[in-house]
């Protein structure tokens, strides 16, 4: 196999097999940024007098065509070279003989690995930011149609106290907000340039690693060198425990889902063919795209702490267990994705269920709010409370405060909760600033 570092001698198939494991095939997902990092890198040898400018001219123009080659789906990562960084060498060094040789001067894979990550892990950030700002739309709009039909809150399991759609899908939008502070973070945490570390004790070459920052659109530096080579990994975890926030309040409406679904609740309910049937029972619409959605944010929720767990226990420097951060992020990007695109998807189907508090299991749903309008007459809150508790124990308890109407006809207005975030007063505004303000993070 061609390799970059090779010194004449060749390991063994079985050596080389276990330790390359996926890595060829994970390693295409970089070549576009590996060739991005390379065109700003002899740019910036070009500057301080490693490349002529008629050589930088020539490697430039070979480096757009390998970019065209990627995005039409035409490059291809030979059989018997290494990875991807090889592979774009070896096609310069064929295509301009000596001169596709001067492109490595002053960094080192260690760096060009890195740099190519981070620029990777930078646009998929920028990718979720858009599919959670999407779903984020999406539940907002939700919570505002839907805003008056009410909903039974729960706690432990348990009828709880009177809450609406309106609550339940702005709950989730502001959830989103929330986890748009991990997004934010993950993306600054990339967003430096290592690119001129190499190995990780930087280059007796006069390198002007901030134009290769202000080339590569970065943020800022990795400054010290050695730290830019601690930070393998860094960037990776950032990243998973931002997908892993998101998954958190994906699996929690996945189950919510999952929950009003059932027949015992009945609260929402989407079309047949976005639901699933059962071999033997012919009544069934299981939730599945909801469970096997719950299911692969466990599995997303996981990587940060294997990404740890990987990154642990080695001395500062590079180590080749890092080689296999990609076979844990990579694939958990794309089902981060997968499980965004799916969430809003479900949702532009979603039908909910008016009159749900009809039954009679409800009756007292609406306790609190009785202890809440006697104390407001007067009646001093721990005599309201018991009053009220005795009612329920005794089997009498009428709840007042909307004369002439069931349960089952009253709406959120009914109930004039007045204060921010509650059912009369959900807040939708303020919580699109927060999600606006979170958001725009690229200034």
């Amino acid at each position: 196999m061609s390799t970059l570092w090779s010194k004449g001698t060749q390991a063994t198939d079985l050596v080389e097999d276990f330790t390359v494991g996926n890595d060829r095939i994970l390693d295409m997902r970089l070549a576009k940024y590996d060739v991005i990092g390379s065109k700003a890198h002899i740019r910036m040898l070009e500057s301080i007098g490693l490349l002529t400018t008629e050589e930088l001219e020539v490697l430039t123009q070979a480096l757009d065509q390998i970019l065209n080659e990627i995005e039409a789906g035409e490059f291809i990562l030979e059989d018997d070279v290494e990875d991807i960084h090889s592979q774009v060498e070896l096609l310069l060094t064929r295509r301009l003989g000596d001169i596709g040789k001067k492109i490595h001067s002053g960094r080192s894979r260690n760096d060009q690995v890195l740099v190519d990550v981070k620029l990777f892990l930078k646009d998929e950030v920028l990718r979720l930011r858009e599919e959670v700002l999407t779903l984020f739309d999406t539940l907002q709009s939700l919570s505002e149609k839907h805003k008056n039909i009410l909903l039974p809150g729960y706690t432990h399991g348990q009828v709880a106290m009177p809450s609406s759609f309106g609550l339940w899908f702005g709950a989730y939008a502001e959830a989103f907000a929330d986890d748009m502070y991990m997004i934010r973070g993950a993306y600054g945490v990339a967003d430096q340039n290592p690119l001129g570390s190499a190995a990780g004790y930087g280059s007796s070459f006069p390198l002007d690693r901030q134009m290769t920052t202000d080339l590569l659109g970065f943020g800022s530096l990795d400054y010290n060198v050695v730290a830019a080579q601690i930070s393998r990994g860094k960037s990776e975890r950032a990243v998973a425990s931002a997908m892993g926030a998101i998954a958190l309040t994906l699996n929690k409406f996945a189950s919510d889902c999952c929950m009003y679904m059932s027949p015992n609740y009945g609260f929402i309910k989407f079309p047949d063919e976005l639901t699933t049937g059962s071999s033997i029972m012919p009544h069934k619409k299981n939730p599945d795209v909801w469970e096997i959605m719950r299911g692969n944010c466990n599995r997303i929720m996981s990587a940060e702490t294997q990404i740890s767990m990987l990154c642990s226990n080695m001395p500062h420097g590079y180590h080749r267990e890092f080689q296999l951060l990609k076979d844990i992020l990579f694939p958990t990007l794309e089902l981060m994705h997968k499980c965004l695109m799916m969430a809003d998807y479900m949702l532009q189907h979603i039908e909910v269920k008016e009159g749900i508090l009809d039954s009679p299991i409800y009756d007292y749903l609406f306790t609190v709010e009785e202890v809440n309008r006697r104390t407001l007459k007067g009646t001093p809150f721990r005599d309201a409370y018991k009053a009220v508790g005795i009612e329920v124990n005794e089997g009498r308890f009428r709840y007042q405060g909307a004369p002439g109407k069931s349960n089952g006809q009253l709406t959120a207005d009914d109930l004039r909760h007045t204060s921010a975030g509650s059912l009369g007063n959900l807040c939708t505004r303020q919580i699109r600033e927060k999600m606006d303000k979170v958001a725009d993070f690229l200034k």
